[in-house]
């Protein structure tokens, strides 16, 4: 047999409970879900290795009253010292230090099965199959547990072949053999051998019925699992808990209720699959009302509801649960720093990550992540340097998921240069890395540099996904590149056998109806081969706005009020186009007809982050503490736009009034408030970043320009679509937005 030093990934080894054959609960600090099987898997090999210090002596060692071991001197010793030397190498072993349990193994006066197998067990779990198996070949004395651990350790390590082998070869086999042996070819995949060999098993136990019933919940073939569930001659908790997370994985909540509602004992895992359940439906009331009703609760159940309220965007319910933890460990600090990320609220997300620090806890790759992430939604530009600069100290700067998430929060934070610059430090990238980095300069606006990086991509070989295409035809269409998106548009089918999908279409129709080819667009739709999503009649709806297509745009705009009736945008829109058209008794019907559906318009938000603080702004906003200062900034650089012969652009105010009053309304608009706080609280010369929650106006965008000239500072805004750099009186997106 090849041995292999390293063994391939594999799930956290988690503690057994319950006589060592209950299910562990899996450990959540990872950066992958394990699934439910992995961690019945490896208490199926506790059960079939040990635990080492409580396997039998041998009946020739037995003696009545106190046993006596006889050393290689001769001496009679007493076996407490031998159970104490074996207890310090398991302990080791489990906890990842195996030279140092080969330390005391070397060291020992003398050895008895127990210490063998203890080590090759260490070995096997560690992935240290060679040295597991030449302590193995060197044991002067084997039992069926030394034979266990080592079938156990290359199921454990994908060598399902050399484990079937090794299985074949065993002298005498045990249940715990059998079970080793089948629970490896459900670990790995191959559940028709695991059941072929679980059918001729001289005998059963509970815990051959659960790794079967478990691997067919791996396979997601449920009635598979409920047929062998059926039949099983008697359950534990394991079984039932199994069953519970397959119904509830395969989206079938009501099933696996029903089977937790029948369970004749409930353990904490039970009860936190079932509130898993109900958390990953958005059921959080029923989750709320389990949590409450527990009459045990540990880690897993608190985490569990901060990720459920998290992901319903209930993060102040999150924040309450999180605040009431008796204890938290990285995975309550990573979820609620993850959910304050996904909601948009960096702010918090930063101060929860600052918390975690005071704490001492230290953070890992998912930690690092979503506070990257935090950084990124609210272009928080020193804080995500310093977490790179935590990332390198902590030496997860080769973690490619770390890397994908700092390339994104360069980009979103207006830094290209930075961005590219971690790409080419990776180790290794993968497909998201690729994607992370074409969107970054569609975003931006650089279509031809989003090509080339995608030509490139295709020529290291580096498989293109639906994404890649989105990204690329997205670069296309903000950089006005119309020939290029037809011809990447019909590469994806043709060349790459990917079948366009909506968003795809939404591309195409955003990138004819910015070049102003709005027939097109719409026969474009109108050959689409599956159903235009509410991003498509968007996509055209805007660039009738742009365009100022009013029959078009109607058109348009009532295909959204079906698709998305809640929706304010499309209404905002339409009546904006009947503001420009003059139709004010149109503008009112759109108004009336939002009323009566209760649909509100999305108030327009800036933000700018200084000195670790996020400062918000409205339109017309006075709350500020600087407010006196923003309000004689803005005068003064009106004056000075005035005389550089900027003219407000007042076809954006979509109300009867007369044109003074019109002007009043622009001069206010958040990111211009903004813009003047940064010029007030930045360093003179640095750039000033802007964020803002909509498109900006094409007033603002004029504005901006004259600003950036008469101040001779970068403005980088980034609105709902991208980023705009202004620089000198002109803007990076060629006023094509």
């Amino acid at each position: 047999m090849q041995f292999l030093r390293k063994p391939i990934s594999r799930n956290p080894v988690l503690r057994a409970v319950q006589q060592g054959i209950k299910l562990l609960e899996w450990h959540q600090n990872q950066k992958r879900n394990p699934s439910f099987l992995s961690s019945f898997m490896i208490s199926v090999r506790t059960v079939s290795t040990g635990p080492v210090t409580a396997l039998k002596q041998g009946p020739e060692r037995k003696r009545k009253g106190i046993r006596l071991l006889r050393g290689n001197n001769g001496i009679y010793r007493n076996p407490k010292d031998l159970v104490s030397w074996n207890s310090k190498i398991t302990q080791y072993a489990k906890s990842k230090r195996i030279e140092d349990a080969r330390e005391v193994f070397d060291k020992m006066p003398e050895r008895d099965v127990v210490s063998w197998t203890a080590m090759i067990a260490g070995y096997a779990q560690d992935g240290h199959l060679d040295d597991a198996c030449q302590l193995f070949n060197e044991m002067p004395e084997r039992d069926v547990v030394a034979w266990n651990a080592m079938v156990a350790g290359y199921a454990q390590n994908g060598r399902i072949e050399d484990a079937r082998e090794l299985f074949d070869d065993m002298p005498q086999r045990n249940v715990a053999s059998w079970n080793a042996m089948v629970a490896g070819y459900v670990q790995n995949g191959r559940i028709e051998d695991a059941r072929q060999l679980f059918d001729i098993m001289p005998e059963r136990n509970v815990i051959s019925w659960t790794v079967m019933v478990a691997g067919y919940v791996q396979e997601r073939r449920m009635e598979d699992s409920q047929k062998l569930f059926d039949v099983m001659p008697a359950r534990n908790a394991v079984s039932w808990t199994a069953m519970v997370n397959g119904y509830a994985s395969d989206g079938r909540v009501e099933h696996a209720r029903k089977l937790f509602d029948r369970m004749p004992r409930r353990d904490v895992v039970s009860w936190n699959a079932m509130i898993a359940a109900y958390a990953q439906k958005g059921d959080m009331e029923e989750a709320h009302r389990l949590f409450d009703k527990m009459p045990e609760r540990n880690l897993v159940s608190w985490n569990s509801m901060i990720s459920g309220y998290s992901h319903s965007g209930r993060l102040e319910d999150a924040r309450q649960v999180f605040d009431r933890m008796p204890e938290r460990n990285m995975v309550s600090w990573t979820s609620m720093i993850a959910g304050y990320a996904q909601d948009g609220n960096g702010e918090d997300a930063l101060n929860v990550f600052n918390k975690m620090q005071h704490a001492g806890m230290k953070p890992d790759q998912m930690t690092f992540a979503s506070v990257v992430n935090a950084c990124a939604c609210i272009a928080a530009l020193q804080q995500g340097r310093q977490v790179h600069q935590y990332v390198i100290k902590i030496g997860f700067e080769s973690d490619i998921y770390v890397g994908n998430t700092l390339i994104t929060m360069y980009a979103k934070c207006g830094r290209l240069d930075d961005a590219r610059h971690t790409f080419d430090k990776m180790h290794k990238q993968d497909a998201v890395s690729w994607n992370s980095m074409i969107t970054g300069y569609a975003q931006h606006g650089h279509g031809k540099e989003a090509i080339r990086l995608f030509e490139r991509m295709h020529q290291v070989g580096m498989k293109a996904d639906h994404i890649t295409f989105v990204s690329v035809l997205s670069a296309c269409s903000h950089a006005g590149l119309v020939l290029e998106g037809y011809h990447y548009f019909d590469l994806m089918s043709r060349d790459f056998h990917i079948t366009p999908r909506a968003e795809h279409y939404a591309c195409m129709v955003d990138l004819l109806g910015r070049s102003g080819l709005l027939d097109k667009a719409k026969d474009l739709i109108d050959r689409m081969p599956i159903e235009p999503t509410a991003a498509v009649w968007g996509s055209l709806l805007s660039a009738c706005r742009t365009h100022m297509n009013l029959e078009l745009g109607k058109y348009a705009a009532e295909h959204l009020f079906e698709l998305v009736p809640e929706m304010a945008a499309p209404y905002v829109l339409l009546a904006n186009m009947y503001g420009v058209a003059r139709r004010w008794e149109d503008v009112a019907k759109i108004r009336t007809l939002m009323k009566d559906r209760g649909v509100k318009k999305k108030p327009g938000i800036s933000w700018i982050m200084t000195k670790n603080k996020v400062h918000i702004f409205v339109a017309e906003d006075r709350s500020h503490p600087q407010t006196e200062e923003i309000y004689v900034m803005l005068f003064a650089l009106s004056r000075k736009m005035e005389e550089a012969g900027y003219v407000p652009v007042t076809n954006f105010v979509h109300h009867d009034m007369d044109e003074e009053t019109k002007e009043q309304c622009l001069s206010y608009h958040s990111e211009k408030l903004a813009i003047c706080f940064g010029l007030i609280a930045t360093p003179v010369g640095t750039p000033i970043h802007v964020m803002k929650n909509l498109r900006v106006c094409g007033d603002c965008h004029s504005a901006i320009k004259f600003i950036s000239k008469i101040v001779g500072r970068e403005l980088i805004v980034r609105d709902a679509n991208r980023f705009h750099h202004f620089n000198s009186g002109l803007c990076s997106c060629g006023d094509y937005w």
